[in-house]
């Protein structure tokens, strides 16, 4: 890979791929609404798109690029318009997708959702899918649209929640406080196995990736999983408290969900990546929030 184009790029684990890249000498160009400031100076080349008006994505036509990274995609409309704007233009395109397209369970493998027979349905724009069950379908339907319809080859790599002291959801940060503060948590169900990669690691990952030759859907994360309960001692092990825990539903906390949700990284392992175990990375973060 020499020549890169990164459709966004500007936050969390988007600006460790974009690192990455730089590191191996990859000639970067980044395409966003200009409204965040990356920080890369004049390491990368610049390009200001609106994901919303196609007519802004022609300007990127103009050139032939080796890896297309789509970190903004967050409808079937948008995937359409790159699909049939760099149409030829592409040697492939890895689309950064989300654990979300499964209904859950433990050890969910790339089979058990299938963006090849998908059926796309009516394309919309990013404004019409709201909540959970919204960006679900969004990068469902984003997902086959690429499958389906674009010329060139196609990675999707499913992620499931990303952790790190950039993390700007906040979420990982919440249980810390919420424990130190002896607060109350609601979760429903402490057997449920969730799931974690790192920024680090999913920049690393999808730098990888790009570098390969592998097309179709792939999981990355942990290496293992943990359940809530696994999740809650570990914090309090290193806060020095106990969580206080509550029936009452309106004290919600992030990463609830009412179904067990963890991943196969078997695929990936088999290509030749390795990722680590939940327990080499959580308990460090833990301790940076505390």
């Amino acid at each position: 890979m020499k020549k890169a184009l990164i459709l966004g790029g500007t936050m969390f684990f988007g600006k460790k791929l974009v690192k990455n890249l730089l590191a191996a000498g990859v000639d970067v160009t980044i395409a966003t609404r200009g409204r965040t400031d990356d920080g890369f100076g004049e390491q990368v080349n610049r390009v200001t798109i609106d994901r919303g008006d196609r007519s802004s994505l022609e300007q990127l036509a103009t050139q032939n690029w080796d890896v297309v990274y789509d970190q903004s995609c967050y409808s079937p409309q948008e995937a359409l318009d790159i699909s049939e704007v760099l149409a030829n233009k592409v040697g492939r395109l890895v689309f950064t997708s989300t654990a979300a397209v499964y209904e859950g369970g433990k050890g969910l493998t790339e089979d058990q959702f299938d963006p090849y027979h998908f059926e796309i349905g009516e394309l919309k724009t990013r404004e019409h899918y709201k909540g959970v069950l919204g960006y679900q379908l969004a990068k469902r339907q984003a997902e086959a649209v690429y499958f389906q319809k674009a010329n060139f080859p196609v990675a999707a790599v499913r992620l499931p929640f990303v952790v790190g002291e950039d993390d700007y959801s906040e979420r990982l940060k919440f249980y810390v406080e919420k424990v130190k503060n002896a607060e109350e948590m609601y979760i429903p169900e402490l057997n449920n196995v969730l799931d974690f990669i790192t920024s680090d690691e999913a920049g690393q990952f999808l730098h990888w990736l790009g570098n390969s030759d592998f097309a179709g859907p792939i999981n990355g994360g942990a290496k293992d999983e943990i359940t809530f309960k696994e999740f809650i001692e570990m914090i309090e092990e290193i806060i020095g408290k106990k969580a206080v825990l509550t029936k009452n539903i309106e004290a919600a906390t992030p990463y609830v969900l009412f179904t067990a949700f963890a991943l196969s990284v078997e695929k990936a392992e088999e290509l030749g990546y390795h990722f680590p175990e939940v327990r080499e990375f959580l308990p460090k973060l833990i301790s940076y929030y505390s």
